[in-house]
């Protein structure tokens, strides 16, 4: 497998929410599509990426699967958020998906698991009232499907909004939403027909005393697994930056807190709190699959200082005999699940860690709240479909896990904007190892110097000197023998 970084898309591409699943010798990748500089969560098309499961640094779309517009949408006033697909006893492929606050879950399906799609019904009672508007249900949202072994259908939904979330929901008229969890419904074989009554499944923060998921409850993002014999469900936890997991033996109920699977701060790994964050987090929301012979989490990371341009990462994970998962930290290395090479060009907008000199701060919702990271640095384009590391200020630190360093190496960055110096370190806390002078430049232009990395896996790290700021393109590494000069 060639090497593949994270974000694995391609820059300038923003699919979030990923829900991965293999399906025959590729992974299909279901998700929602935001766009750069966006003023809403999630206004593109449905666009299902894939690729060979043997190979993780090729992935390829086939264009639009499902369109925006259509059935519960004519005008596109509503936007299409987290689906989910299972492939039926049919043979066929069914999405399931909400048009943000509509409250109902619709149903698409295909031939073929990357579309197109066509539209096929609702979630619906047997006397053909919609899920989502019965007595006993809550919030249609993020719905997650598994078709288990035995043939049994099970829908995952549910919302567990804050009170400021409820309350603005109400007054839009959705009035069956509260912070007590989600839900489990059972489907007919016909993928869209309740079979029986619905039941809560983990809770939210008004109902979880003495449940052991105090502190990590439900807020959103539902997404199952079945793995050895266990179900796992994933999701987003109240923390909104933490992608966590509950077991248990049974589809529909006994599920149990397992932990944390990763944040996209590091938050909460080694004991960091948010104030310690290594990176510009924001809400997060994915799954896990076993890819040939590893299982990796999908996750999101946020870019350009909003929580609607969000990006696909993923990291390989351990899964224990007893069934649990430690939390894993975001890396630069991605699928490629090992260091990247000690030598080549690699783009600065694969950084895992960003902050600026006071560190790393919550992506907020919306545009009108940038004047707050007026002084930080971010991964943003420079052009159509372009990304580089925008606006580094005195202090600002960009990080890269991890390389397999080959020693002395001619370490080459190309920048853009003030005069200053880049300070080289082979971990995010360690001893300067070197120091690259840079000049002013309105263009993006090359700087070096030879760096006496250490041997073997390390981090990479960049801190900017100066008292104007700089744009990070990308950076170069070239072993260089003893004594020889460029």
């Amino acid at each position: 497998m060639s090497q593949v970084y994270n974000p694995y898309l391609p820059d300038g591409e923003y699919i979030p929410d990923g829900e991965p699943h293999v399906f025959g010798d590729r992974v299909y990748l279901y998700g929602s599509h935001d766009k750069f500089n966006s003023m809403r969560y999630c206004p593109g098309d449905y666009v299902v990426w894939s690729a060979p499961v043997s190979d993780l640094s090729n992935w390829t779309n086939r264009g639009v699967s499902y369109p925006r517009r259509g059935v519960g949408n004519r005008m596109g006033i509503h936007c299409l958020w987290a689906p989910d697909c299972a492939k039926g006893e049919d043979g066929r492929y069914y999405l399931y998906y909400c048009f943000d606050f509509k409250n109902k879950i619709h149903v698409a399906r295909s031939e073929f698991p990357d579309g197109p799609f066509s539209y096929y019904g609702f979630v619906h009672y047997p006397d053909g009232t919609p899920y989502g508007t019965g007595k006993k249900d809550i919030m249609c949202f993020d719905p997650a499907v598994l078709v288990d072994d035995d043939g049994e259908i099970y829908l995952y939904s549910g919302y567990s909004a804050n009170e400021n979330l409820r309350k603005m929901l109400n007054c839009k008229g959705i009035k069956n939403v509260d912070g007590t969890g989600n839900q489990v419904l059972r489907l007919e074989k016909d993928m869209l027909t309740v079979k029986g009554e619905p039941k809560m499944l983990i809770p939210g923060y008004k109902n979880s005393a003495g449940t052991g998921f105090e502190g990590h409850e439900m807020y959103e993002a539902s997404s199952i697994r079945k793995i050895g014999g266990r179900y796992y469900f994933i999701y987003s936890s109240r923390l909104s930056h933490e992608l966590a997991y509950a077991v248990s033996d049974r589809p529909d109920e006994g599920f149990r807190f397992g932990g944390a699977i990763i944040s996209n701060g590091d938050i909460g790994l080694s004991g960091r709190t948010e104030k310690d964050a290594v990176n510009y987090w924001g809400n997060v929301h994915g799954s896990i699959e076993k890819i040939g012979e590893r299982y990796y989490v999908f996750y999101h990371r946020q870019t350009n200082q909003t929580e609607q341009s969000r990006q696909g990462c993923a990291e390989p994970i351990e899964i224990t005999e007893d069934g649990s998962i430690a939390q894993v930290e975001m890396t630069s290395q991605g699928l490629t699940g090992r260091p990247l090479k000690g030598e080549g060009r690699y783009p600065a907008y694969i950084a895992c860690n960003l902050q600026s000199k006071e560190g790393a701060l919550k992506c907020a919702y919306g545009p009108f709240s940038k004047h707050k990271y007026k002084m930080h640095p971010c991964i943003s384009e420079y052009e159509r479909g372009k990304q580089c590391v925008k606006g580094m200020r005195d202090g600002a630190m960009v990080g890269f896990c991890y390389f397999d360093a080959l020693g002395r190496t001619e370490v080459s960055v190309r920048v853009r904007g003030s005069a200053g110096e880049f300070i080289v370190r082979a971990d995010r806390d360690g001893t300067p190892l070197g120091t690259i002078a840079l000049s002013k430049s309105k263009a993006w232009q090359d700087f070096f110097a030879v760096i006496p990395l250490p041997v073997g896996k390390i981090s990479l790290y960049f801190t900017y000197l100066g008292k104007g700021k700089v744009d990070f393109l990308s950076f170069s590494l070239t072993k260089q023998s003893e004594g020889a000069e460029r």
